[in-house]
């Protein structure tokens, strides 16, 4: 039989796994309801691709469950090629908010200039600023704080700094949360090769002792 502490090991990982499925899908579905910043910050691209690793992580938990229940080791040999593809796309989308947060200032300001009139008008009252880099870089009048041109240059406070505040703290979060994604998947994979390796010594004896009905589920 395997050891409690492995079994325990095994296990551990396996419900962290199905908590990062269950966290990333339910934050891209929270996070597409209206909401200002967060539909500032995030494209629905980013969204969908947080489902997809959602349902990923998700498929792989259960297919955890179903392979460690199954005598031999071709499931849990497959499981560790699923968990090395489900480690490619949490690289992936880790690099791509690494990157985007390089230029962050400069591709907000494209998000900024792609909402339309009423959206900034709400930006720039909610977060009391004019403009992106300066009181006519992408500015809308109307709304209390710049009403027209004259009101944006004496407050002379611009978006770019409360806006790329806010999302670098978000994606900072994120990707920090990527990162213990990436930590599950390893420490799954490290934990089901030494499954592997057990069922393999116990495939051995029990060849041996097959002659007095020894037989071992694990």
């Amino acid at each position: 039989m395997l050891s409690k502490k492995l079994i325990g090991a095994w296990a551990f990982f396996v419900i962290c796994l199905m908590a990062a499925g269950i966290l990333s899908l339910t934050l891209s579905i929270v996070w597409r309801q209206p909401n200002l910043m967060l539909n500032l910050t995030f494209s629905g691209v980013n969204l969908t691709a947080g489902s997809v690793l959602g349902i990923t992580l998700l498929a792989t938990f259960v297919l955890s469950l179903l392979v460690i229940t199954q005598r031999g080791t071709l499931g849990l040999k497959i499981l560790n090629w699923i968990l090395l593809a489900n480690s490619i796309i949490i690289l992936l989308i880790g690099t791509y908010i690494w990157i985007f947060t390089l230029h962050e200032r400069n591709n907000y300001h494209a998000v900024f200039g792609q909402q339309s009139n009423e959206t900034k008008i709400l930006i720039q009252d909610m977060l009391k600023c004019c403009g992106y880099f300066d009181a006519t870089d992408e500015v809308a009048f109307g709304g209390t704080i710049c009403p027209n041109q004259a009101a944006a240059t004496a407050l002379n406070n611009f978006c770019v700094t409360p806006i790329t505040k806010f999302t670098d703290l978000t994606l900072n979060n994120i990707f920090s949360t990527i990162d213990g994604f990436m930590a599950i998947v390893i420490g799954l994979f490290l934990a089901n090769m030494c499954v592997i390796k057990k069922r393999q010594e116990f495939e051995r004896f029990e060849k041996i002792d097959s002659k007095r009905g020894v037989h071992s589920f694990f």
